[in-house]
């Protein structure tokens, strides 16, 4: 499936139950594992869950390949792998905590040089 395609599906099943705060991020210069990456955030673990198995079954329903999903269990943080793109949906603690957005940036954050001595 195209990713584009991919990416619509994905980010329509989470506002479809009201994620708050979609980025996408875009890592094909970054790695070769996957092109985008879409994290969202849910206000309760049961709505992270909810969110993230949407975006399962929308995808499946599309016609979709779904690698796989992790972290259903306790519902804190839920990845859904979609192969050409990876999908967290987090409880805005874990994602505040975790900070995936600066880890995943295509530009540094510049670090202050040393004073010349």
């Amino acid at each position: 499936m195209d990713v584009k395609k991919l990416q619509k599906i994905a980010i329509d099943a989470l506002e479809d139950i009201k994620a708050k705060d979609i980025e996408v991020l875009d890592t094909r210069k970054l790695t070769p594992l996957f092109e985008r990456i879409i994290i969202a955030s849910g206000d309760s673990s049961r709505h992270v869950k909810s969110l993230a198995r949407n975006v399962y079954d929308k995808v499946r329903e599309a016609g979709g390949d779904v690698i796989g999903i992790e972290g259903e269990e306790t519902g804190e943080w839920v990845l859904v792998d979609l192969a050409d793109i990876v999908v967290h949906v987090m409880q805005p603690t874990v994602r505040a905590h975790y900070n995936l957005e600066e880890l995943w940036q295509t530009v540094p954050a510049r670090t202050k040089k040393p004073a010349a001595e």
